[in-house]
């Protein structure tokens, strides 16, 4: 009897411990999913693009890009659009929440990844890999597919990525950290 309990013990220990484990090799990398990922195309003599992306988390842990990485760029940084008094303004940002049981849209106009910098034009039907950087430390990397997308109303990419030109009045590229 004394026999029987002892196994029963342990075994009860050993599925409590994997079901712990279990939970610690959880990571944002593993747990979020990426779709409709693209850059966009840059027209000739634009340095600057940005990626878009919806980040799907079906896990029970929120979770936030902390940075973006890659080498198609000079710098790969976070951004947001902010409405700052009736005047749309770009924005580096320390991080993207990513919520549990949710999505984020990185979209034109909202958040987005800037590839600041290209060492060479972004061109429809090349692909650019990024990495994705979580505050678990994990990073998920990506193959993000280069489009030719039309200038949208809420869309004023080349004039707000292009940071080697003058940007229209409209437009103020200040950063806050």
């Amino acid at each position: 009897m004394k026999k029987q309990l002892s196994k029963s013990i342990i075994m009860a220990s050993a599925l409590m411990l994997a079901s712990f484990s279990g939970s610690l090799l959880a990571d944002a990398a593993g747990d979020i999913s990426v779709s409709d990922a693209y850059v966009r195309a840059t027209a000739p003599g634009q340095a600057n693009s940005a990626a878009f992306m919806t980040l799907n988390n079906g896990s029970m842990h929120a979770y936030s890009v902390v940075d973006a990485e890659g080498h198609a760029a000079k710098a790969v940084e976070l951004h947001t659009h902010i409405n700052d008094k009736g005047m749309m303004k770009m924005r580096r940002i320390d991080k993207i929440d990513v919520p549990a049981h949710g999505n984020v849209m990185l979209k034109p106009g909202g958040h987005h990844v800037m590839l600041i910098g290209l060492k060479q034009a972004a061109t429809e039907g090349d692909s650019i890999h990024l990495s994705l950087v979580f505050n678990d430390g994990s990073k998920k990397m990506i193959n993000v597919p280069v489009k030719n997308m039309q200038m949208g109303a809420m869309d004023h990419s080349k004039d707000e990525h292009d940071m080697h030109k003058p940007a229209p009045k409209k437009m103020d590229h200040g950063h806050m950290h």
